[in-house]
């Protein structure tokens, strides 16, 4: 059953064609737009208080990536929360080096309270952080397992009523109903900056058009990660290929590909 729904979701995605707005940082805009673009759906990168209200009220999703934070962008990303809110929609936290400096462990947690409909989309370290245990991590990479963030983001979920996405190795979608364990990807990937930062964009498109867990886009972009890398021949060329099999991959490849393991909650 989830894998059909994930299947329909892709094809949602590219039927639907939803504007996603995020306010992202400076190292992965490029990236992540052209992901969104790839996989169907419509990026824009709106950072202005002044058209935040405006967008809002048309779009399907706001991502909030704190990647690169600073006095002006904190603000800016509270307002586009409250827009998100007072028009229903999900909003997708990326908490990028979240445990790394007490400004972006405080804006993330500031974030998570304020959304309404929130999803969560982090490394490990950055979910234990969130969650207020100690995390290993080094700037914004991670050093725990994905594994070792469970009971953290089960906690995240109890916390802020969100969903949460933990990426790594192997990746985590918990819920309350239900914990989902995804084992597709490849070793190269995080040699390719940004690709956590991806997955975040992803998950607003696939929340736009319903998929309120996060599952769907972690399973596109695992798949389409795995079959990339598979041509490629560096992270110089994975970039690359991977927004090419993004924009070709079919639901037939997305589900023989698929490695999904469902745990529900009692």
């Amino acid at each position: 059953m989830l894998i059909e729904q994930i299947s329909q979701a892709l094809n949602a995605v590219r039927q639907q064609k939803p504007l996603v707005v995020n306010i992202t940082n400076y190292v992965v805009m490029n990236n992540t737009a052209n992901a969104l673009l790839a996989i169907g759906a419509s990026p824009i990168m709106a950072h202005s208080k002044q058209e935040m209200a405006e967008m809002l009220s048309f779009a399907g999703a706001l991502v909030i990536n704190i990647g690169t934070l600073d006095s002006i962008w904190t603000p800016r990303m509270a307002f586009a929360v409250e827009q998100a809110n007072a028009n229903n929609k999900i909003v997708v936290l990326d908490p990028v080096g979240c445990g790394a400096s007490s400004l972006r462990t405080e804006t993330s947690r500031q974030i998570a309270r304020l959304a309404d409909r929130l999803i969560i989309r982090g490394n490990a370290s950055e979910i234990i952080a969130l969650a207020g245990e100690q995390a290993q991590s080094k700037g914004v990479d991670a050093l725990d397992s994905s594994d070792a963030a469970l009971g953290a983001a089960h906690f995240l979920v109890k916390e802020y009523g969100a969903n949460v996405v933990i990426s790594g190795e192997t990746d985590y979608i918990v819920s309350d109903k239900r914990t989902v364990k995804l084992s597709n990807g490849h070793e190269i990937m995080p040699y390719v900056t940004g690709m956590g930062c991806t997955l975040t964009a992803l998950t607003g498109a696939f929340a736009a058009i319903g998929d309120t867990t996060g599952l769907a886009a972690a399973a596109v972009l695992g798949v389409a990660g795995e079959i990339a890398a598979e041509q490629a021949t560096g992270p110089g060329s994975l970039q690359v290929t991977l927004l090419d099999t993004l924009y070709q991959l079919d639901e037939a490849r997305l589900v023989a590909r698929l490695k999904l393991q469902v745990s529900e909650h009692a």
